[in-house]
C-alpha cells in the first residue's frame, strides 16, 4: 500500500495490482477500496488497476472541518495518479464514486482515457430520485440495523445471505462525520451542464432494479453524455458489480479493450 498527498496535505490511501493501461477504480459514498474485492482481481488480469479511498475512507485520513465536493474528491482521485506518475488512466467510478469521476474528466479532461459509469447519476434536479425508505435506509447504514437496511439495497436476499462477507464490505466503517461530509458532497454534486462536455468514450452500466439510485438515472447519463453506451443488467439491484460478476466485469473489460489508451 502506498500513500499519495493531496494539495491540502491530506494523505490518500491506494495500491496497485496487475499490469497493463492503467485502470482507477472509485469507490462509492462512504465506502472504501474493499467494496471492490471479487472485482479487482479479473479486472487486474488485464490492467493496472489502482484502488483509491478517498478522503474520509478506509485508509485515508479523514479531515471534515471542511464541506467536501466532488471537485475536492476528484482532486484526491488525481493526486494518486500524481503520486504514480500515470498521465493517462482509464476511470471505474461506482455510485457516488461515478459522480467523482464526472467529474474528474470534466476538469482534467487530458487524464482520462475511457469511463465507466456504475450506480451513478447527474445528480441535481435531473436526477431521478431513489424512494424515501432508500434515502432513510442511507441515513442510518451505521446503525446497528444498518446491515438490514443496506443489503436488500444492495443486493436480493438469496444473494446477500449466501454471501455475508460482501455485504459486510459495503457497510459504512468511516467515521460519522466524514459520512456526512460524502453523504452532502453528493447530494450538492449537479453534473447535468456537464455531461454533453464529457468527450471520453463511456460505459454505463446499472442494475434493473436498483433503488437506491434508480436505473432511470442510467438511461439520462447515457443520453446526454456523448457516444455513452448502456448496459442494464437485469435482477439485480445497486450491486451489480458482485452479484452480476462475471457479466459485468467481462462488459466493462471489452468496453476498456474497444477504448486503449493509445487509441488515436
Amino acid at each position: 500500500m502506498n500513500h499519495a498527498t493531496a494539495a491540502d496535505g491530506t494523505r490518500l490511501w491506494y495500491d496497485v495490482h496487475g499490469a497493463g493501461d492503467p485502470l482507477l477504480l472509485i469507490h462509492g459514498q462512504s465506502l472504501d477500496h474493499e467494496m471492490w474485492e471479487g472485482v479487482y482481481e479479473d479486472l487486474a488480469e488485464r490492467h493496472r488497476v489502482v484502488r483509491v479511498d478517498l478522503r474520509g475512507s478506509g485508509g485515508s485520513d479523514a479531515p471534515v472541518e471542511r464541506a467536501y465536493s466532488m471537485e475536492l474528491l476528484a482532486g484526491d482521485a488525481l493526486a494518486v495518479l500524481d503520486d504514480l506518475g500515470v498521465g493517462r488512466a482509464h476511470v471505474y467510478g461506482f455510485s457516488m464514486g461515478g459522480k467523482v469521476a464526472q467529474t474528474l474528466v470534466s476538469i482534467a479532461p487530458e487524464r482520462v482515457g475511457a469511463l465507466v459509469l456504475g450506480s451513478t447519476a447527474p445528480g441535481g434536479d435531473n436526477e431521478v430520485e431513489r424512494p424515501r425508505h432508500a434515502s432513510l435506509a442511507l441515513r442510518r447504514a451505521s446503525s446497528a440495523q444498518g446491515r438490514e437496511l443496506i443489503a436488500p439495497l444492495f443486493y436480493t436476499p438469496g444473494w446477500a445471505a449466501a454471501h455475508p462477507e460482501t455485504v459486510t464490505r459495503i457497510l459504512p466503517r468511516n467515521p460519522l462525520r466524514a459520512q456526512r461530509r460524502h453523504y452532502e458532497a453528493s447530494l450538492g454534486y449537479d453534473g447535468w451542464d456537464l455531461l454533453p462536455r464529457l468527450r471520453v468514450p463511456t460505459l454505463v452500466v446499472h442494475g434493473e432494479d436498483d433503488e437506491l439510485t434508480p436505473v432511470g438515472n442510467a438511461g439520462l447519463l447515457a443520453e446526454r453524455i456523448p457516444g455513452a453506451e448502456l448496459l442494464v443488467l437485469p435482477g439485480v439491484r445497486h450491486g451489480y458489480l458482485h452479484e452480476a460478476a462475471p457479466k459485468a466485469t467481462e462488459a466493462a473489460l471489452a468496453f476498456l479493450a474497444r477504448n486503449p489508451l493509445n487509441a488515436p
